[in-house]
């Protein structure tokens, strides 16, 4: 079974910064085939984001919205289908870690921004995209966990995370009679951009490579992984977690 897409469409969120792992995951999808419906909130960066991939004669739209949002949810679903025709594979990589301190100091404000960011973003594209997945005959769902422990000084972010894990599974066995197959990834220390900026390693060899990711969310996506739903795949480079 190869890892092809052709024929198949997309919608990969998150997909904004240079560096980041959305676009190497957008890279890597459209690499195998796949038609792109390319989400973020900010119209110059996804604009730009799918201008790159359109250079390399890829079919690409992108879709400006804000994925906590119900109605821009819709929207961005409505217009992939527009665009395409059907959704096969949807990769919910919005979100991120930006509250980091003492689990007593997390403000109401900034645990909902967390939370809805990383996860409710996830619940309601998935919700949306679930009856096309079924009207193509089934298809993918791949979501971002976090490989290891919880960590102090991360409380929003990990309860997240976590509840990324649930959605993963509860949505699995929900789809399972539409072959439609949901999992996640489950990275640990990447190589992004923002990451090297902000922690200044001496040291990045043990991270994971924003490559790797996107090849197992290739792999994921495809039907390479027929078989393989409700699980969270770690991909941790050489630091293990």
């Amino acid at each position: 079974m190869t890892a092809s897409l052709h024929g198949k469409a997309a919608i990969v969120t998150g997909v904004s910064h240079d560096g980041q792992v959305g676009q190497a995951v957008a890279k890597a999808l459209a690499a195998q085939g796949a038609s792109l419906a390319l989400c973020a909130r900010t119209r110059e960066n996804v604009v730009a984001r799918a201008g790159e991939l359109k250079a390399g004669g890829a079919n690409v739209i992108p879709v400006v919205a804000s994925l906590t949002d119900e109605a821009d949810a819709k929207r961005a679903v409505a217009e992939a289908i527009s665009a395409f025709g059907r959704i096969d594979i949807v990769v919910n990589l919005a979100g991120g870690l930006t509250v980091y301190k003492p689990s007593a100091e997390v403000t109401l404000d900034e645990w909902t921004l967390e939370v809805n960011n990383n996860l409710l973003s996830a619940f309601l594209l998935t919700r949306e995209a679930f009856p096309h997945l079924a009207k193509s005959g089934g298809g993918s769902v791949v979501n971002f966990a976090r490989a290891g422990a919880a960590q102090a000084n991360m409380l929003p972010y990990n309860v997240a995370k976590a509840g990324i894990v649930a959605l993963t599974r509860t949505f699995a066995l929900e789809g399972k009679d539409a072959q439609i197959r949901v999992n996640a990834v489950g990275p640990g220390l990447v190589d992004t951009a923002s990451n090297i900026s902000m922690m200044k390693p001496k040291d990045t060899s043990t991270w994971a490579k924003r490559d790797e990711i996107a090849d197992v969310v290739v792999f994921l996506a495809s039907p390479a992984s027929v078989g393989v739903t409700g699980q969270v795949l770690d991909v941790t480079g050489w630091g293990l977690a």
